[in-house]
């Protein structure tokens, strides 16, 4: 459509911008709020992206997007609707930062590998203790008969 480009590149983490001509729009009629507008206007937005085609990025990137998203990749597409608002416009800046957000947390480097510690002598008394209060609490309950 003429004007799809209006908001330009997206851009997602560092240097990585995924190209305005990377992005496919689609538009249809939203349930929801609105009014009689909800029967004529076009609002809902559909936002859709190849994202292992985005220009710039690294082979660990691929496999991580390939990782994380391969789940909600249809055809090597990734899709985001928006249709919370009753403007157009607004669902489609919702898009935007959605489909920002979503491949932004699919990029993120994966956290560090926890370090396993051991519990301390003074947890491991307290845990103790509480264990022996817990008991002498239902060994007074039982001696009623």
């Amino acid at each position: 459509m003429p004007g799809d480009d209006a908001f330009g590149d997206l851009p997602v983490v560092g240097d990585l911008v995924v190209p305005a001509g990377a992005l496919s729009w689609r538009f249809s009629r939203s349930s929801g709020p609105g009014g009689q507008g909800v029967n004529t206007a076009d609002s809902r937005v559909e936002l859709s992206v190849a994202p292992l085609e985005i220009p710039g990025l690294s082979e660990p990137q691929r496999t991580r997007l390939v990782q994380r998203l391969g789940e909600r990749l249809v055809d090597g597409m990734l899709t985001i609707a928006a249709s919370e608002h009753r403007a157009q416009l607004r669902n489609r800046e919702a898009a935007r930062a959605r489909l920002a957000a979503v491949l932004r947390a699919a990029l993120a480097p994966p956290a560090p590998p926890r370090r396993k510690t051991k519990p301390t002598r003074g947890s491991q008394e307290r845990r103790i203790e509480a264990k022996k209060q817990r008991g002498r609490l239902k060994q007074q309950r039982r001696s009623w008969d």
